[in-house]
């Protein structure tokens, strides 16, 4: 399915196809790219709900044509009352349940910048009406859909309100078969029609804490009306004649701009693209940059962050000066799970979108709130316990957050928006990612069907290896080994190199996209 599209009329990508399809409607009828991604996101929402959904977060940085750039932090925090936790927090049931979910307000406070800002014409209903028409008709399951619910399958049966929403007839889907999402459908139907704060404060949002306080969740309904996403300037970082950007803590968009920043101090055009040499300068500008993010990232309205500070030419020129380019830095840290979409989209001004939405590990915390057909995130499971680290969990504070949707400009202007799946991964298939298109000079496909890597943990390899695709070639493999790190191959075009897109922006008015061939996505042009 994966291609490279290309128009100077507009561009939407997104990991399903039915939900680029709603994007691409969107723009057809006059609407703007942020218009485009709320009626992606809500197609995603029931077409994609292993990995993302009204029960999660989402994050979108957008640009007018001549690169005035916002970015909308939507993390929902912990409950005002939290229950007593052991050594750590459950990553399942309504334990794990315990943030509030700010995807739906953060989709509102986009559409104001559109209504305010952009001169957005759509009416905020018209964006929900392929989401609602697809859980009340159906859809075929996903590949992706069909492995994750049979990689579960022993634990599902012990989820609450999961057989009932999405294993109606008692067994898992098989190819084929078609998922219909009635309660969603009258949830859409709420949202649609009485606007966003119903998921917040209206019959929605009663029906949800009633059934998310049932299975034994902390949340109540003051907590959801304390909901808000953050409207923020980017961080900023250069390179190569322009300048990437990211959103602040308490997301980890410092650790993706200080590994380019990093990057910024080598000649990675000048090294054979896909070389040990390559792979190596990329991995070793990771380790720097997560032991930064281990160290300081968390909710800065809790504890200090120094942001400015982790991006001055200073400090990523001393990280720069760390990296041996003969010898890998042992890597002994822990790897974080998680699952996610990417999506995005250009408009005919050049407007764009680049935003990414999830329920943190597959299918969240497992709980479908009540009968709302809604499936609750597990984010609250990435805090600690302990209260003296800076993300250790209290009442009211966000959590650290992997997602981090980037883009690129160069002359003020949008150039380059993209994302990718993968918690601690998105990093890593960014780096491989930017400077396969920004210093290789490759087009948005060739860049993301090359080899990647993944430094950490997986589900079926508890080693802290670099996990690198096959294709990547026996001899780089050897020479990377021969340089001390513990490698691993995974097979080639694995899922577990994430799922990017990307959409480049030309000088000349033109747009190429694609999304990831390891992934059921793809790009449209309009």
């Amino acid at each position: 399915m994966s291609r490279l599209a290309t128009s100077s009329a507009g561009m939407v990508t997104s990991p399903h196809a039915l939900a680029s399809e709603a994007g691409r409607d969107v723009l057809r009828a006059g609407g703007n790219a942020i218009e485009a991604v709320i009626a992606i996101g809500a197609t995603l929402a029931v077409t994609y709900p292993h990995f993302t959904g009204l029960g999660g977060d989402a994050f979108f940085i957008v640009s007018d044509g001549a690169g005035n750039v916002r970015t909308l932090s939507g993390i929902g925090q912990a409950a005002g009352t939290l229950p007593e936790f052991g050594a750590a927090i459950p990553t399942r049931g309504a334990a794990a349940a315990l943030t509030t979910a700010a995807t739906v307000d953060t989709w509102d406070r986009a559409f104001g910048i559109s209504r305010s800002q952009w001169g957005g014409q759509q009416d905020w209903s018209s964006l929900f009406r392929r989401a609602i028409a697809l859980a009340h008709e159906g859809f075929e399951v996903t590949p992706s859909q069909r492995f994750w619910q049979d990689f579960r399958k022993d634990e599902i049966a012990g989820w609450p309100g999961f057989a009932h929403t999405f294993l109606p007839d008692g067994r898992l889907p098989q190819a084929g078969d078609m998922l219909r999402q009635p309660a969603l459908a009258h949830s859409l139907e709420r949202i649609a029609t009485h606007g966003a704060r119903e998921f917040y404060e209206g019959e929605v949002a009663e029906r949800m804490v009633a059934g998310l306080r049932e299975a034994g969740s902390p949340l109540t309904m003051q907590d959801l009306a304390r909901t808000a996403a953050r409207d923020e300037a980017p961080l900023r970082v250069a390179y190569r004649g322009g300048e990437l950007l990211s959103l602040p803590p308490p997301t980890q968009g410092v650790t993706t701009l200080q590994i380019m920043g990093i990057l910024e101090r080598f000649d990675i055009g000048g090294l054979a693209e896909g070389s040990a040499d390559y792979y190596h300068v990329l991995v070793e500008a990771v380790k720097q940059a997560f032991i930064e993010r281990n160290r300081y990232v968390a909710d800065p309205e809790f504890t200090d962050v120094p942001t400015q500070a982790m991006l001055s030419p200073a400090r990523l020129s001393a990280l720069a000066a760390r990296i041996d380019s003969a010898h890998a830095l042992p890597w002994p840290h822990v790897y974080q799970h998680g699952d996610t979409v990417y999506l995005a989209a250009v408009d005919g001004e050049g407007r764009c979108a680049s935003v990414l939405q999830t329920v943190y590990f597959d299918w969240g915390s497992g709980v479908v709130a009540g009968d709302t057909g809604i499936l609750w995130h597990n984010r609250g499971a990435a805090f600690v316990t302990d209260a003296t680290h800076p993300n250790g969990i209290r009442p009211g504070k966000r959590p650290f957050h992997t997602l981090n949707p980037g883009m690129y400009l160069r002359g003020g202007k949008p150039r380059l928006l993209y994302g990718t799946q993968g918690a601690d991964g998105q990093p890593q298939t960014l780096a491989a990612v930017l400077t396969r298109m920004i210093d290789h000079g490759m087009d948005p496909l060739a860049a993301l069907s090359q080899p990647r890597f993944l430094l950490g943990r997986t589900f079926s390899d508890t080693r802290d290896s670099l996990k690198i695709e096959a294709d990547a070639g026996d001899d780089v493999i050897a020479a990377l080994a021969a340089r001390g790190h513990e490698v691993s191959v995974i097979p080639a075009q694995s899922p577990l190199a994430g799922h990017p897109g990307a959409i480049a922006l030309y000088d000349d008015g033109h747009h190429a996209g694609a999304h990831d061939p390891r992934s059921d996505g793809i790009a449209l042009p309009v």
